[in-house]
């Protein structure tokens, strides 16, 4: 009887998940890039360097790793493996730091458009972490839109195409925000990140 039970709540479960994962999902705008913006775009996604830390002193060397260790303890409810975590918050730093985003605006995203899964799947097709839409493989990548259910691809792809948008919003963060989502200008979004970007700020 309580096994029949259980098989009756599970599609229940399923899909609570399923819309829990995609109620943020992004829905970028296929729009027309300029050829200098393509260019840059397509080389920032191809730079075949791996996600490795590189710091300029010891200091630096030493704050990451207490940033590592305070955002490992509070991912810890979300992404419960612990070499899971620390090569996901490697990637999350590396590429933010080299898109010039904040990581605790990375990670506020990450939150709000996927909830942390890596498979997360969007209605309208956007995948992974940063729910990057698959039109974006062909306009600056390979082609190949299974890449963004890769960490370290999905990553780079979200952080590269969020960083485009502020430079063309001339670093209006709410607009560019707006942009990522498919919904520029409108409120619910930007502020819904912004707010769970707090979450993840950290104070030395």
């Amino acid at each position: 009887m309580k096994g029949s039970v259980a098989l009756r709540r599970w599609p229940l479960l399923l899909a609570a998940w399923c819309l829990a994962s995609v109620a943020w999902a992004g829905n970028q705008k296929e729009e027309a890039l300029a050829d200098s913006v393509r260019t840059a775009l397509s080389q920032a996604i191809s730079d075949p360097r791996p996600p490795q830390p590189h710091f300029a002193d010891i200091k630096a060397r030493i704050r990451y790793l207490y940033w590592r260790g305070e955002m490992s303890e509070r991912l810890k409810p979300k992404l419960p493996d612990a070499q899971m975590r620390r090569e996901f918050l490697n990637t999350v730093w590396y590429e933010a730091t080299r898109a010039g985003l904040d990581t605790q605006l990375v990670l506020g995203l990450i939150q709000v458009e996927s909830a942390f899964h890596s498979y997360a799947l969007s209605n309208m097709g956007a995948r992974g972490y940063m729910q990057v839409m698959p039109f974006w493989t062909r306009l600056v990548g390979d082609g190949d839109a299974k890449k963004l259910f890769g960490m370290q691809a999905n990553l780079r792809y979200g952080c590269s195409i969020l960083r485009m948008y502020i430079d063309q919003e001339d670093g209006n963060l709410f607009l560019a925000l707006g942009r990522y989502n498919g919904s520029r200008g409108q409120r619910e979004y930007p502020e819904a990140v912004l707010n769970v970007s707090k979450r993840w700020e950290y104070k030395d």
